[in-house]
């Protein structure tokens, strides 16, 4: 029975991977470089609403794209989330807008994305000063 058990979640795996978009890589382009982060995608409103809650960590170099299917205002919070994030801000033509910083873990402050955006990039906190990320730079993301 344990080995038939292992033998589904091994066939579901792939399909999960392939449901969440796990997997995609973007090309964040900034002053220090051309640098790669596997993003897992949250497309629709109950992937964005759980986004990384309840994850204790993140790889380096991994993230989280919210799109929301077209540039609109969308704020962020840090409810239910363990990690420091920084929240990247992207127009559609894969612009940063704006970066907030070491988002404080659990907190219930509303995090404003300034003008309107299309995605919003969740890496690990302090990755972004890490990388010289500043807004302005590129984004590269695969057409989806």
């Amino acid at each position: 029975m344990a080995a038939l058990l292992l033998l589904f979640s091994f066939w579901l795996a792939p399909a999960f991977a392939a449901a969440s978009g796990s997997g995609d890589v973007v090309e964040l382009v900034t002053a220090s470089g051309r640098h790669p982060i596997t993003v897992e995608w949250a497309v629709t409103p109950d992937q964005r609403a759980r986004g990384l809650m309840f994850r204790k960590s993140m790889p380096t170099d991994s993230g989280m794209m919210f799109d929301f299917g077209s540039e609109q205002s969308v704020d962020f919070w840090m409810k239910n989330t363990p990690l420091s994030l920084d929240m990247v801000f992207i127009g559609a033509d894969g612009t940063v807008r704006r970066i907030a910083k070491r988002a404080k873990p659990f907190s219930e402050d509303i995090i404003p994305g300034g003008a309107s955006v299309r995605y919003v990039l969740e890496i690990n906190g302090g990755k972004a000063d890490a990388l010289r990320l500043v807004p302005g730079d590129k984004v590269m993301i695969p057409a989806r």
